[in-house]
């Protein structure tokens, strides 16, 4: 009994992968200059890294895109940063991210991140319809997350 209790306890905090049809919980983080943005059902791609090297995968498919390119296609990236010391991300890290052609939801505690089941150094990439995932592919070159970005409807 008190093994089935422990186990209980644990599964919340486990991630559990998401599949087509099921709805996202919305959530609400900030950005990289402080503002705030709330997962919406107008949100049609959802971007999420769990570590550095996700994020880099990210830079590196928009390095040559302009600003507004991600919101064009209903796009969203999120950033889990648990993981960095504060003083690397206070100092360094989003002070950079604020030279960014686009925005970065930054998950400070990974509470938002760790509800996609990211593999570590890939990018999740979630196709949605009205909060509802569609379809997910994870990436780990940043030239096959450029073409799937790229392949993605723009909006007006």
């Amino acid at each position: 009994m008190k093994r089935l209790l422990l186990l209980m306890c644990l599964l919340p905090g486990l991630a559990h992968a998401l599949e087509p049809g099921d709805r996202l919980a919305p959530w609400t983080l900030l950005d990289q200059h402080e503002r705030p943005y709330t997962l919406t059902p107008n949100t049609r791609v959802l971007l999420v890294a769990r570590d550095m090297q996700g994020a880099k995968l990210v830079k590196a498919a928009l390095a040559e895109q302009p600003a507004g390119y991600l919101e064009a296609r209903g796009a969203v990236f999120v950033a889990d940063i648990e993981r960095m010391p504060a003083v690397i991300s206070t100092l360094f890290a989003i002070p950079a991210m604020r030279g960014y052609a686009y925005r970065v939801m930054l998950d400070r505690q990974g509470r938002v991140a760790e509800r996609y089941a990211v593999p570590d150094a890939s990018v999740r990439f979630m196709r949605l319809d009205h909060g509802t995932l569609v379809a997910q592919e994870t990436y780990v070159d940043a030239e096959a997350l450029k073409q799937a970005l790229d392949a993605s409807p723009t909006f007006p």
